[in-house]
C-alpha cells in the first residue's frame, strides 16, 4: 500500500542543493568533547582491575607458609616477584586468604632472606637456590650466586668443558652404548673402551724433541700422517689447557655420578697403532665400568 501525504510540496533543485550543504556543514562540525564524567568512569573502572595489597603480605608457597612486607617482594623491579605484587596481576588466595604461589616452597625462605637483607644461603643449598632465583628473575642474587661456590667452581670448570669438542655428545653415547651392552649380555654392567688425550702427537720423552716444536706446530700435510682413529668405544680430546687428562677423567665421573650412573675406570694400556717410521700413538686408553644398579 503507498500512502501519498496531502501536502504537495515539491523539492526544488535549490532545496537539494542547500539540503547537501547543510548535511556537509554538520559533518565538518567538530566533534563533541568526551564528557568528565564518563572518563572518570574508565579511570575508576581501571582502577578497579588493579589488585590491592596490604602492606603485610601472607604467602602460601605451595603449601609453606610466609609472612613478608609488601616492600620485600618488590625491592627489585625487574623480577616476577614485583610482576606478580605490583597490583596488574590476579593472585588466587588459598581457603585462609593467603596469596599462592604454585612452587615448592622448600628454598623461598633463602629468596626472602636475600630480598630481605641481601643473605645469602649455606653452600649445600646454593645450586638449589640458584634454580629458584632463575625461576623468579632475580638477577641480583643469581650474580651473587655465581660468585661463590660450588657455582664459582662450576663456571672454571665449564670454562675447560667449553674447549672439549663434542663433550657431552660423547657422554651420551657412553650411556647409549653402555645400556645397549647391558641389556644384550643381561647383566648389571658393561665395560667401554675409552681414549682420553690431551695432544694429538706422540708425547714420549723420546719423541718430543723431533717434533717441530713443544706446541707440535706442523705443516698440513705432516698432520695428515698421524691423522687416525684409535679402536675405542668414544674418544675424548684434543684440547689446549692446563686442565690434564685426570682433570677431564673427573669431569667424566662427575657428570654421569650427576645422572645417577656409577662409572669406574682404570688405564688399561695406550693405543700402539703405527702412525710413521717410528711413531706410534701412545694415547691413553681407559676401561669404564658403568654399572646400572
Amino acid at each position: 500500500m503507498v500512502v501519498f501525504s496531502g501536502s504537495k510540496e515539491t523539492a526544488t533543485p535549490n532545496d537539494t542543493m542547500s539540503s547537501s550543504d547543510s548535511a556537509e556543514d554538520d559533518f565538518r562540525k567538530p566533534a563533541l568533547p568526551i564528557s568528565n564524567l564518563n572518563l572518570g568512569k574508565a579511570v575508576h573502572t581501571l582502577n578497579a582491575l588493579q589488585q590491592e595489597f596490604p602492606e603485610v603480605i601472607p604467602l602460601n608457597v605451595g603449601g609453606t607458609y610466609f609472612t613478608t612486607r609488601l616492600s620485600t617482594l618488590r625491592r627489585y623491579e625487574d623480577t616476577m616477584l614485583a610482576a606478580m605484587f605490583s597490583g596488574r596481576h590476579r593472585i588466587p588466595r588459598d581457603a585462609e586468604g593467603r596469596f599462592f604461589i604454585d612452587r615448592d616452597g622448600a628454598y623461598f625462605g633463602d629468596i626472602l632472606n636475600f630480598l630481605r637483607a641481601g643473605e645469602l644461603p649455606a653452600r649445600e643449598r646454593v645450586r638449589a637456590v640458584h634454580r629458584e632465583a632463575q625461576y623468579y628473575s632475580i638477577g641480583p642474587l643469581l650474580a651473587s650466586l655465581e660468585e661463590v661456590q660450588p657455582l664459582t667452581g662450576e663456571k672454571v670448570r665449564q670454562a675447560f668443558l667449553d674447549l672439549m669438542p663434542y663433550y657431552k655428545e660423547n657422554l651420551e653415547r657412553i650411556l647409549e652404548i653402555a645400556k645397549l651392552r647391558a641389556i644384550q649380555r643381561k647383566a648389571r654392567f658393561a665395560k667401554l673402551k675409552i681414549c682420553v688425550y690431551k695432544e694429538e702427537m706422540p708425547v714420549t720423552p723420546y719423541e718430543r724433541p723431533l717434533f717441530n716444536s713443544l706446541r707440535f706446530e706442523r705443516s698440513e700435510s705432516e698432520a695428515k700422517l698421524f691423522e687416525h682413529h684409535c679402536e675405542v668405544d668414544v674418544s675424548f680430546g684434543p684440547w689446549e689447557a692446563v686442565a690434564d687428562v685426570y682433570d677431564l677423567l673427573h669431569c667424566i665421573v662427575s657428570d654421569l655420578a650427576t645422572r645417577g650412573v656409577n662409572a669406574d675406570h682404570q688405564c688399561i694400556g695406550v693405543c700402539d697403532k703405527h702412525l710413521i717410521n717410528h711413531y706410534y700413538c701412545k694415547r691413553p686408553i681407559y676401561e669404564f665400568k658403568i654399572t646400572w644398579w
